[in-house]
């Protein structure tokens, strides 16, 4: 098959920066536990992770393609490897602080040339709606595996034990720089562009259009709700629900799964649905469950847990809120990039990334902040904020779209 080389390579970075990029809730827990920082001390990871994929899509994203994606990535996966030995042998808050500050930097490079690539291997609309579906539910699927894991690895009479989860996952990269290294990988169609200088003012020159502004503004808005959940879920099964902490940890998974399978299943249903509608049902649904769900699991009373299958059935149903806020990032870039020609991709990709990060780090903090201020109990429910925003978003970007103004 045309470019199953490159689509595998694709599936596999991005699988092993799913585990990566978002073990970063797991690690604010083992932080608050075995490195004695509270919630809002514990939130800087998350900056540490983000801000660094900020910082560097800004200055690489436009002229990226004359790096080159394939020299980009290995960067990212060589340095990846490096960090995570690091991180076994430094085992310290600072040293968790390196880690996410180095995975953002190499994110940053993987996320750009990933979705740069996807627009030379895909022809049509429906190819890259698709493709951008199913890699970023893999992505999903990668940050389910990270929630297994880390348990895996975990011994609650042994604090340090979890640290051994860092050497597979050195391997990991390392399998994936290789197989990258190896293959066939064409880059001709993606090389071309103007001057250094027209590729740096392009980013700046999209910034201008109205569809920009309101798009990365709704990418900002998503990436600051799933971040604040993603990243707080197991703090909130231990404090809230008293789960012990493998326990807890292993339930976060039910809601990276969720967000898997609702991908997968976009990519299906939007070939058929218009996109308007399919995103309108899910955020909407998304804020019942906060409305009508969430106050029945803080409500539960749990005993005598020692496995999943000791945990009530409403337990599981918050985290199932995944599933509808699933399909909105991979439809929302889907439907920018695949309109924009390829010359162009890489820049606004470059921006996508710069606010997802920037949502990212926000969602956390805040999170952060109503977890210690707020209590646990109450800190989700301001989700419905960003929620309400992004439902008016929607309707803004297809009216704009709908004008052919890209």
């Amino acid at each position: 098959m045309k470019n199953i080389g490159i689509k595998i390579s694709l599936y596999l970075n991005y699988f092993v920066f799913a585990i990566l990029l978002n073990s970063v809730g797991i690690v604010i827990l083992k932080s608050q536990r075995n490195y004695g920082v509270d919630e809002v001390q514990a939130s800087i990871l998350e900056a540490f992770k983000d801000m660094p994929i900020a910082i560097v899509s800004f200055f690489i994203a436009s002229f990226l393609p004359r790096i080159g994606y394939r020299k980009a990535m290995l960067i990212g996966l060589a340095l990846v490897t490096l960090a995570c030995i690091s991180m076994y042998f430094g085992n310290s808050f600072d040293n968790a602080k390196i880690l996410f500050a180095t995975v953002g930097v190499s994110f940053a490079l993987i996320k750009v040339s990933v979705y740069s690539l996807i627009g030379t291997v895909t022809e049509t609309k429906k190819e890259h709606n698709a493709l951008m579906s199913s890699i970023e539910g893999f992505f999903m699927v990668g940050i389910a595996l990270a929630y297994f894991l880390f348990p895996a690895f975990n011994n609650e009479n042994d604090p340090n034990s979890w640290l051994n989860v860092y050497w597979l996952l050195a391997g990991l990269s390392f399998l994936s720089f290789l197989f990258l290294l190896f293959i066939k990988f064409e880059e001709t169609e993606v090389a071309a562009g103007a001057n250094l200088k027209d590729d740096f003012l392009q980013m700046f020159k999209l910034m201008a259009k109205l569809l920009t502004v309101i798009f990365v503004i709704s990418v900002f808005l998503f990436v600051m709700i799933e971040q604040g959940i993603l990243s707080w879920l197991p703090t909130f099964n231990t404090k809230v629900l008293h789960l012990p902490e493998n326990i807890s940890i292993m339930m976060a998974s039910i809601l990276a799964i969720s967000l898997a399978i609702g991908r997968l299943i976009a990519g299906i249903v939007t070939k058929k649905v218009n996109w308007i509608y399919v995103l309108s049902v899910c955020i909407i649904s998304a804020m019942l469950i906060v409305v009508f769900v969430l106050p029945k699991t803080v409500g539960l009373e749990v005993k005598n847990i020692n496995t999943l299958s000791d945990i009530p059935l409403i337990g599981f149903a918050f985290p199932l809120i995944g599933l509808f806020i699933a399909p909105i990032y991979p439809l929302l870039n889907s439907i920018v990039l695949s309109a924009l020609p390829k010359n162009l991709q890489s820049s606004m990709t470059g921006l996508i990334v710069i606010f997802s990060a920037l949502g990212g780090t926000l969602g956390s903090r805040i999170t952060g902040w109503l977890f210690k201020n707020e209590g646990p109990e109450k800190a989700f429910y301001f989700t419905l904020i960003p929620m309400t925003l992004l439902l008016i978003s929607f309707f803004i970007l297809k009216k704009i779209t709908a004008k052919d103004e890209i």
